[in-house]
């Protein structure tokens, strides 16, 4: 679903509001014709906040967009219907991940290609108005479509919440799941391998929740603190609102969650970076 299409929503949902309110006028011009007008009103209200709040999001910066051109000589990057795939020298494992709310797809390219130099092969899915919740279920189109054996979803903080949702309900389809600043709301089935990843100066993750949630996760969770990260450095996107200064670059936190991908995963690390 685009943006276009959603504004064309909206557009309708004001024509549709105007019409019924023109036909409650017809039929009832002195007592209802000012509720008709407010309702139409606040339609427009809403449908104007929804386009410009989906219109507002953090943009993936040059440093991404270089990744989809091919920075590495074993991994090659594709675009596909659903988003990106990442396709390195592995054959049989593949993680689908989930971008984090608001955030554009593309910023997450160079944590998928680091990912994928490991022998993981990655599917960066593009989400609409950039929001996983909006289409949690798209691991299953990819699951249908690809040949893989071992299947893994991943998540960036809303992507991840989206993900361990999808992963609550499909476990027989997954061998695993990787939170990165992100929780699971639901129980998750212990057979799953589980990775949570956060930085130590995240700013943005609720780290109430994330406790409280912390339940949720398989018995045997590994639980990463990245110590000088931060909760943007996940992605290559800029600073996030709200976020901590981080002690470490962006590359470093991609590398160290990469490689922690890989050792859950059981890949041996691939040094071709």
């Amino acid at each position: 679903m685009s943006l276009s299409s959603v504004i064309i929503s909206f557009v309708a949902a004001l024509l549709l509001a105007v019409g019924t309110a023109a036909f409650i006028i017809k039929k009832h011009p002195r007592r209802l014709i000012r509720g008709a007008v407010i309702s139409a009103a606040v339609i427009a209200e809403l449908a104007l906040v929804a386009v410009l709040y989906v219109e507002n999001y953090y943009k993936a910066d040059e440093i991404a967009l270089s990744y989809l051109e091919g920075r590495s000589d074993t991994v090659a990057v594709s675009q596909t219907e659903d988003g990106y795939l990442f396709d390195g020298p592995g054959a049989s494992k593949a993680l689908i991940f989930y971008p984090g709310g608001k955030v554009e797809t593309e910023a997450y390219a160079p944590l998928m290609s680091k990912i994928a130099q490991r022998g993981i092969d990655c599917l960066l899915v593009d989400m609409p108005l950039r929001l996983a919740f909006t289409d949690m279920n798209a691991a299953d189109r990819l699951i249908a479509r690809y040949g893989y054996s071992d299947w893994y979803i991943g998540g960036h903080s809303l992507g991840g919440v989206a993900a361990a949702s999808y992963a609550a309900e499909n476990a027989d389809k997954l061998r695993g799941i990787v939170l990165l600043a992100s929780y699971s709301t639901e129980k998750l089935d212990d057979g799953l391998r589980c990775l949570t990843a956060v930085g130590s100066k995240d700013g943005v993750l609720n780290m109430a929740k994330y406790e409280r949630h912390a339940a949720n996760l398989p018995r045997d969770a590994v639980k990463l603190v990245i110590d000088g990260g931060n909760h943007s450095g996940f992605g290559s996107y800029g600073f996030q609102s709200g976020d901590g200064e981080a002690d470490i670059t962006p590359p470093e936190q991609w590398d160290i969650t990469a490689r922690a991908v890989g050792e859950l995963i059981g890949r041996e690390a691939m040094n071709n970076e």
